[in-house]
This record gives structure tokens, C-alpha cells and sequence, in this order.
């Protein structure tokens, strides 16, 4: 029996949301859901950074509305394999939240240290 751990690696993951009139909405919905997982995978160690991306309108001013349009994450598993099922799994992927066709998942090497 050996006592080596798998080695981890670094992931990033660019899930945009889809462009029809509802898709806001349905983000919208489900977004308690997906934050409450979420929790779950920063506390796992899996996700080191996540965040909702912004329209450029949304720093226009202190006011403006802040636009959701996709998500990004920094993510440690063993493998592609297993981030890719993490993220099928996720509510807003199958609430048709994500753009599936856009979904980009892909090996980082990190050139500064994660928060």
C-alpha cells in the first residue's frame, strides 16, 4: 500500500452563459443552488478562485447593474476528466445556465501563487 498522494494539477474553466432572453433568469433561479455547491468545492480544496463574469457596463459606475454573463474557476483535481464531471454536474450546467458549445476546460500552469 502506498502512502503517495495522487498529484493534483491546476485547471481553468471558462463556462460563458448562453445569450437567449432567458438565460438571466434561469441563472437567476438556480444561483442559490450553484453558490451553496460551490461552498462545498472551496471547502473540498477544489475550487481556489470563482467568480461570475461581468458585462464591461457592470464598473461603468459605482451604480451601474452588475450583468452576469458566465463563470470562471481555478480548480485542483488529479485530472481533466474529473473537473469536466464536476462542472456537468453543476446546476447551471444543467439548467442550459452555461453555453455547453463554449464550455472551455483546460490544464493552467500557474505563474503566481493562488490567494
Amino acid at each position: 500500500m502506498s502512502n503517495i498522494a495522487p498529484q493534483r494539477h491546476n485547471f481553468i474553466v471558462y463556462a460563458p452563459d448562453m445569450t437567449d432572453e432567458g438565460a438571466l433568469q434561469r441563472r437567476l433561479n438556480v444561483r442559490a443552488k450553484h453558490l451553496e455547491r460551490a461552498k462545498v468545492e472551496v471547502a473540498n480544496g477544489v475550487f481556489k478562485v470563482a467568480g461570475a463574469m461581468l458585462t464591461p457596463e457592470s464598473i461603468e459606475s459605482p451604480t451601474a447593474q452588475k450583468k452576469m454573463i458566465g463563470s470562471v474557476f481555478v480548480c485542483e483535481a488529479e485530472s481533466l476528466g474529473e473537473v469536466r464531471k464536476l462542472i456537468e454536474g453543476d446546476v447551471y450546467y444543467t439548467s442550459g445556465v452555461w453555453d455547453k458549445d463554449k464550455l472551455v476546460i483546460l490544464p493552467l500552469a500557474l505563474a503566481t501563487q493562488l490567494p
